[in-house]
């Protein structure tokens, strides 16, 4: 089975990869193929825009997250029904677990899923150092998986100078790799920034218009037909190795959360719920008054709820309902935003200190730097209903606030093994804590938050466990 693929990557963050890669996806889409988004890394922002311009769920491709294997399994149930996968790079193409290491780089999921790469490379400033620029990120790694090069911030005028300088200076040294295109100055490819990366699509104004107008541009400046033939030779894979997961028939529902607070979500996860039997269910604890009806648990992901803390701390009867459910033993996740609501109080950027759901008896406060940033191992270091004592899943965390109260039931371990710390509460039906969980890491974790929400489900209509 081949996969039409490609991956957008550059040398460093700050590049303009998500702009262009938007726009892409946004080219592709206006030609009438039906286009798939991935990112790489644990990003759940960026797959937010891809959403924007697509109108699917864009997944997360993640080697710390997922076997080699189990990756080629989520691109192909991904893709299963597109023309061209877009996959997005995280931070430098090379850039991965640790300082000196490429391990779950974006270079290392192009090796592993063959996805050939297209290097964007900034050309502000630069003429026949482009050059040098480029080699280093070629020669770096025989098996570079470059096969095309974007150069972003350049004129319409200089381009045809440079790309024919460039394809010559390469070509010389026994590299025949096109330069495919360019991106010109303009105002579709500014992205705004904040503290978690990029602010969230709904906060960009007209960030659609603005992403089909990056499409558009990028239709006349970027060799489309030459990237989808570039695409055309990656992702090979033996039809035996996409193995399809039975959904089961629907059983629990599951509230998720779901507005402009909380909005950070692997897809996979969702995935995982329904494999697992579950119904998910949005709801809005900025917006709704009442809790979806008949939910037998709920998950409440991570976003900006400092943002929105008066807005929520006004919705008293969505609190209320809350700290209800959670009290009565309905199964809860909560991950890192859904954690700094159900807290006694949330201060905001501003000093302001609002009342939260209060299950946690702590106080969530903004540190004004990035605290215990990346990914970990979640070890518990007690019995728990999802996670039991000495296992592990795999999570991420990222984030500017802090809580008196970060719980003490599980121990974080970087993937070094040399730096860890306690964290997470596992009181009962209740899983809390800033990580971000990757569900797939440990498919037990799923079965038995599942298992819960039925039993939770049985008891509120009366029946027997």
């Amino acid at each position: 089975m081949n996969i039409p693929g490609i991956l957008i990557a550059a040398g460093a963050s700050g590049s303009g990869k998500t702009a262009i890669a938007c726009g892409i996806m946004a080219a592709l889409k206006q030609r009438g193929l039906r286009v798939a988004a991935c990112k790489c890394g644990p990003d759940y922002i960026d797959p937010m825009f891809h959403r924007e311009v697509l109108g699917i769920p864009s997944e997360n491709l993640d080697l710390f997250f997922s076997s080699a294997g189990k990756l080629k399994n989520l691109l192909l149930r991904h893709a299963e029904h597109a023309d061209i996968v877009v996959t997005e790079g995280v931070m430098g193409y090379y850039d991965g677990l640790s300082l000196g290491s490429w391990e779950a780089s974006s270079y290392d999921v192009s090796r592993t899923l063959r996805i050939p790469t297209i290097l964007v490379v900034p050309c502000r400033g630069m003429a026949l150092s482009v050059v040098p620029a480029i080699l280093g990120m070629l020669e770096f790694r025989p098996d570079s998986g470059i096969r095309g090069i974007i150069l972003n911030r350049i004129s319409g005028m200089l381009y045809p100078r440079m790309k024919e300088m460039i394809e010559t200076e390469l070509q010389n040294r026994g590299y025949g790799i096109p330069v495919i295109g360019y991106v010109p100055e303009d105002e579709a490819f500014h992205m705004e920034s904040r503290h978690l990366g990029l602010v969230l699509p709904g906060e960009t104004a007209q960030i659609r218009e603005r992403l089909q107008k990056a499409g558009g541009l990028l239709s006349e400046t970027v060799e489309l037909e030459k990237l989808i033939e570039i695409a055309k030779r990656g992702s090979k894979f033996d039809v035996e190795e996409i193995a399809h997961e039975t959904v089961r028939q629907a059983g629990p529902r599951i509230g998720v959360a779901r507005d402009e607070a909380f909005s950070f979500y692997y897809e996979e996860n969702l995935e995982m719920l329904r494999r697992a039997g579950c119904e998910v269910v949005p709801f809005s604890p900025l917006h709704d008054t009442q809790m979806p009806e008949r939910i037998d648990g709920m998950m409440l992901g991570g976003g900006y709820p400092e943002l929105y803390a008066r807005q929520l701390s006004e919705n008293i009867t969505m609190r209320e309902q809350i700290r209800m459910k959670i009290e009565s033993g309905m199964p809860c996740i909560a991950e890192c935003g859904g954690f700094l609501y159900l807290h006694k109080e949330l201060e905001d950027s501003d000093g302001v200190k609002y009342p939260m759901v209060g299950v946690i008896y702590g106080n969530a406060y903004p540190t004004k730097r990035l605290g215990r940033f990346g990914y970990i191992h979640l070890k518990a270091e007690k019995n728990g209903i999802y996670l039991r004592c000495g296992e592990e899943i795999k999570c991420h965390e990222f984030h500017y606030w802090d809580s008196t109260d970060n719980g003490t039931d599980c121990l974080a371990v970087k993937p070094d093994g040399k730096r860890f710390w306690k964290c997470m509460h596992m009181e009962g039906a209740l899983f809390a804590g800033f990580a971000h969980l990757y569900l797939a890491s440990n498919p037990e974790f799923t079965e038995r938050f599942a298992a819960e929400c039925r039993k939770y489900g049985r008891r509120a209509a009366g029946g027997m466990d």
